[in-house]
């Protein structure tokens, strides 16, 4: 195996694992949204954790951060809580953070 090889073999585990971390980050920062978002709809316990599964269901079914934050808003705006979608992307953003933190720190 030649130096360009293995280099090219090193890019392509760190993209691959650069991948896993986004994918997994992403899951769990939408699981926490939806807890943040099943608070503000008054649900707990197993209905905050059904609604927050559904929020991760949501990015994989209908495509992307755009159909995360369209469901929140129609599902607080359906119970008469206004939300932005400026404050829905902020707190996606925080959590996104939060999320990476703790997949880093092996949580």
């Amino acid at each position: 195996m030649t130096t360009f090889d293995k280099r090219e073999e090193g890019f392509e585990k760190q993209f691959a694992h650069d991948e896993e971390l986004k994918f997994k980050a992403t899951a769990r920062r939408n699981k926490m949204l939806g807890l943040w978002a099943a608070g503000k709809l008054g649900l707990s316990g197993a209905e905050a954790e059904s609604y927050a599964r559904s929020i991760v269901l949501a990015e994989f079914e209908q495509g992307g951060d755009s159909a995360v934050i369209a469901k929140i808003r129609k599902d607080l705006e359906a119970e008469g809580i206004t939300q932005s979608e400026h404050q829905i992307t902020r707190t996606m953003t925080e959590l996104m953070a939060t999320a990476v933190a703790d997949i880093k720190a092996g949580r």
